[in-house]
């Protein structure tokens, strides 16, 4: 068997060079064989790449995970505004987004609120969905009691609480994504709320290009049932 091996790493170096623990072993061997008075440069240097090298590649795989993420994510959206697309009335908008859209995009609860002067009266079936507020509530939601303006998209952790969109649901969840709506000149704006159970779905740092894409689409197509 040992003749066998040598025969094999001979005919095929790779075998020894291509293993890392294999050559450790043998670069360990070395070291011992010199003593120890003796410091080999080359091993340490060859430790530096080694590190240099299990970065690399813990960066490579990242950027891979990341991708595919996005790319799922992509798609997740794509297949979301499809859907809505397909609605042939305001009511099947409504409740696909509630529903099969919600289901498509991974979200436990979606309501979308609509500011009005006048108050909103019984909406039936899409009283769950559709939501009728008073000019400035998205504004002032969105804001969560900060002076500032609020930012188009907002992403935040916690309870919503009681007054926000979401009704007997929102005990239940733990991070939501608001997007802030402009319905076009002589229309007051509103707000598309996205909950989830999941306190990781949604956090601040997150990107928010994908949401962004989705929102102006999303406006487009409300613009054109509202008209």
């Amino acid at each position: 068997m040992q003749e066998e091996w040598r025969a094999r790493v001979l005919a095929d170096p790779g075998l020894v060079l291509d293993d890392s623990e294999l050559m450790r072993a043998l670069v360990l061997t070395s070291e011992r064989a010199m003593g120890g008075n003796v410091v080999d440069l080359r091993s340490m240097a060859m430790e530096r790449l080694e590190s240099r090298l299990a970065r690399l590649e813990e960066t490579h795989r990242a950027v891979i995970a990341a991708a595919y993420e996005n790319l799922s994510s992509t798609n997740q959206i794509h297949r979301a505004l499809l859907r809505l697309l397909d609605a042939e009335r305001f009511e099947d908008f409504v409740m696909d987004l509630g529903g099969s859209v919600a289901e498509i995009l991974g979200v436990d609860a979606i309501r979308l609120v609509l500011e009005s002067a006048e108050p909103g009266g019984g909406l039936g079936k899409l009283d769950a969905i559709l939501r009728v507020r008073k000019p400035g509530y998205a504004e002032h939601y969105m804001r969560a009691g900060r002076p500032a303006p609020a930012r188009p998209i907002v992403l935040r952790q916690g309870v919503p609480p009681s007054s926000g969109p979401y009704g007997e649901v929102a005990a239940d969840l733990r991070s939501e994504a608001l997007m802030r709506l402009d319905l076009g000149r002589g229309r007051l704006p509103g707000m598309l709320a996205m909950g989830s159970e999941d306190p990781h779905r949604f956090k601040p740092g997150q990107g928010t290009d994908l949401l962004a894409f989705f929102t102006g689409t999303f406006e487009r197509v409300l613009r054109r049932w509202l008209s």
